[in-house]
């Protein structure tokens, strides 16, 4: 399935991901630092839900609280609590 996640306090307006089988796909950013983010996204595809947050999370871009990365954790964060409601 396909989701989509708005980020806050970063450059990258908007996050996109493809969520199989607890792995994900296909993640793609819309702004911020493009050669870093496609890299990342390479890097992360195929990963577990799970091992991408623990990755991400917690990273920083300079001086701001949060990171692209980290808000990638926080949309799939919310995946996982939207499938626990499911269940």
């Amino acid at each position: 399935m396909r989701h989509s996640f708005k980020p806050m306090g970063v450059c990258s307006r908007n996050i996109t991901f493809e969520v199989r089988n607890g792995k994900v796909y296909d993640i793609q950013f819309e702004g911020g630092c493009p050669g870093n983010l496609k890299m990342i996204s390479k890097i992360l595809d195929g990963w577990k839900i799970e091992d991408i947050i623990s990755m991400c999370e917690g990273n920083l871009c300079g001086s701001k609280n949060t990171s692209c990365a980290d808000q990638l954790a926080t949309g799939l964060k919310q995946v996982l609590e939207e499938e626990k409601q499911l269940s």
